[in-house]
């Protein structure tokens, strides 16, 4: 998992959820993963089974979350893996917060990282989460003076 603040209105990586969906109880598959998973939420709504999980080990990146996730599903158990294998949504979500600046940023995944993601037969979301407007209200304006016209500065 990581927490990264690195300014206030800045582009960053969050974090990637590993989110899978399913006819069948996760509940195992969820207590496979045990200590290496955060539990956003285990369980069933409506006739559909949930499971949305967050590494507890801290990464830097999306590629390295990716990665470890991959990792220890690889490492299932056959019963679990057969879980992994029935679900109708295996969801690896990169979460990115927006920011204004810098007007440009990149998240890469590496070949081998898109290799495992396609092995493991999940698909890679990109969640772009909306610039947070407390953070934008906190950006200084002009302020108009005598009458509501701004003045101009004595160089113009």
């Amino acid at each position: 998992m990581l927490i990264q603040r690195s300014g206030l209105n800045t582009t960053h990586f969050l974090n990637v959820d590993l989110d899978i969906l399913s006819k069948t109880d996760l509940q195992p598959l969820v207590a496979t993963l045990g200590e290496n998973v955060f539990v956003l939420f285990a369980g069933r709504v409506k006739r559909t089974y949930h499971a949305h999980l967050e590494l507890v080990k801290i990464t830097k990146t999306a590629d390295e979350t990716v990665r470890e996730f991959c990792s220890l599903l690889n490492s299932l158990p056959r019963s679990a893996r057969r879980l992994w294998i029935s679900a109708k949504t295996r969801d690896f979500s990169i979460g990115v917060q927006a920011g204004n600046h810098p007007s440009c940023a990149d998240f890469v995944l590496s070949a081998e990282t898109v290799t495992a993601v396609s092995a493991l037969g999940a698909r890679i979301v990109l969640s772009v989460y909306a610039p947070d407007e407390r953070v934008r209200k906190r950006t200084p304006t002009p302020k108009p003076s005598h009458g509501g016209v701004a003045k101009a500065s004595a160089g113009q």
